[in-house]
């Protein structure tokens, strides 16, 4: 098989071929190693590549799936993971200056799970600094190039993971989200992404940017694929004491569950205010899609969802300032200029102020929940715009003319501060040629709902098999 067909395989098309023998790891590893070698000088999606350690790594592999050894569905699978998820004697840079040099000698729990179920790990990366950012921009290390379109960012502030995945530079990657940081390169360079609940996956041993908002979630082409790297990745860890005892189902075969009878909540309130009219279009055709599988569509209010954006700049303002104060005050001129600027307006946020934002979440999730006691899971845009353009700062939409990170952050943001899981499933493209992205959030601790759902609409969807137009 040519080496780019191979890189075309999903995770579970993969790992069936690796377990049955047909497919060598070492043969699956090169391909993604000559595919980043060339493609991304261009796309810039890695910071560090591991092409030795991977090589290295898929010939053990090779010989324990040999001996009847086989861990399961990711092993001998090349993965990558977004640089601040610690990798013991891997460099760990945040996308930073700061920690350009930094080498941990601990693995994060989420890389070690990885490790232990067998993945491969081709490299770490790039995102936007400290992953403080909707949009991927890196003074250090380079911007993402959105592989749909290269003057047009790729999202954040997982944006490498969002573009290894879409330019099959990795077979699946792991990012994480604080306000929308996975599901937002997800939505714009069109492939899935997953924030779990919060407390489903582990943070030990990843650097935080806000700890009560950050969720570790997978980036994949498939909702397969999601569902198997979750397998892996949930489950109580006692190095991280917000994760959750929580049982943890098979998601593999939930995905195989019925869709007719659910019931899907549209709400229109902030979530479908002032959305681009093709996303509109997208959003609701997809939407049309599930009701021809079975699902019962309704619009539902959400009333109190307008005070999710104040209540999340103040929460994520004082949390990444707690952790960054030391770095500030010895080495401010480190940062790049944005986030620089964005770290110091922590220091303005009041105790007070900090509190009211913590008890309006509260009253923002009882609505949501209340919401989800009426429906199975809600039905929105990811993103009510497609990519910018790498120069664009601010965007128009219906006459209304905000920063362009405000309209990235919008849709996502509030599921952040309930800490609902919410998935995002690749549903159109604009004309320009731009992916649109369906955002489906669930019931706590119902990851398994919402990957039935995204599964069936991908093998449905006229998106399911869009990619981007590479020149390999």
């Amino acid at each position: 098989m040519p080496p780019d067909n191979l890189t075309r395989l999903s995770i579970a098309e993969a790992g069936d071929l690796l377990r049955r023998r047909a497919l060598s790891p070492v043969e699956l590893t090169r391909a993604y190693l000559d595919r980043i070698r060339r493609l991304d000088p261009d796309l810039l999606a890695y910071i560090t590549v591991l092409p030795d350690e991977a090589l290295a790594a898929a010939t053990a592999v090779e010989q324990e799936i040999a001996r009847g050894q086989y861990r399961g569905p990711l092993h001998g699978i090349p993965i990558a993971l977004k640089d601040l998820v610690m990798t013991r004697g891997v460099r760990t840079t945040c996308g930073s200056r700061i920690l350009r040099d930094w080498v941990p000698d601990a693995d994060a729990t989420v890389a070690r799970r990885l490790a232990d179920a067998g993945a491969i790990l081709l490299g770490k990366l790039n995102m936007h600094e400290f992953a403080y950012g909707p949009t991927g921009v890196n003074p250090h290390y380079g911007t993402c190039r959105n592989p749909w379109d290269r003057h047009r960012i790729a999202g954040g502030s997982s944006s490498g993971s969002g573009v290894a995945v879409a330019a099959e530079l990795a077979a699946g990657a792991l990012g994480t989200d604080t306000g929308g940081s996975v599901r937002i390169p997800a939505a714009l360079c069109g492939i899935v992404g997953l924030k779990p609940t919060y407390g489903r996956v582990s943070r030990a041993g990843v650097i935080p940017l806000a700890w009560s908002l950050d969720h570790v979630g997978p980036m994949t082409r498939t909702v397969t694929d999601a569902a198997l790297l979750l397998q892996v990745l949930a489950g109580r860890d006692p190095a991280d004491p917000t994760t959750s005892a929580v049982p943890v189902p098979d998601y593999r075969r939930a995905l195989q569950g019925e869709v007719r009878g659910l019931r899907l909540g549209l709400p229109k309130d902030l979530f479908f205010e002032r959305v681009d009219p093709e996303v509109r279009i997208a959003v609701q055709a997809a939407a049309r899609s599930l009701e021809g599988l079975g699902a019962v569509v309704e619009e539902i209010p959400l009333p109190k969802i307008h005070h999710a954006g104040p209540a999340s700049f103040a929460i994520i303002a004082s949390e990444a300032m707690a952790y960054h104060e030391p770095y500030l005050r010895a080495r401010a001129e480190e940062y790049g200029e944005d986030v620089r600027a964005r770290l110091t307006t922590g220091q303005f946020v009041l105790a007070h102020q900090y509190l009211k934002a913590q008890r309006a979440r509260q009253v923002i999730r009882a609505e949501v929940d209340a919401a989800l006691t009426r429906v199975d899971a809600l039905l929105t845009p990811t993103t009510p715009v497609p990519a910018p353009r790498l120069d664009e700062r601010e965007l128009t939409v219906e006459g209304v003319t905000e920063d362009a990170r405000w309209w990235l952050i919008r849709c996502t943001r509030p599921i952040n501060l309930t800490g609902h899981p919410a998935l995002s499933v690749p549903c159109g493209l604009t004309a320009a040629g731009l992916p649109i992205g369906l955002q489906l959030v669930g019931r706590l601790f119902d990851e398994a709902t919402l990957l039935r759902l995204g599964h069936a609409f991908q093998a449905v969807s006229p998106a399911r098999d869009l990619r981007p137009p590479l020149n390999s």
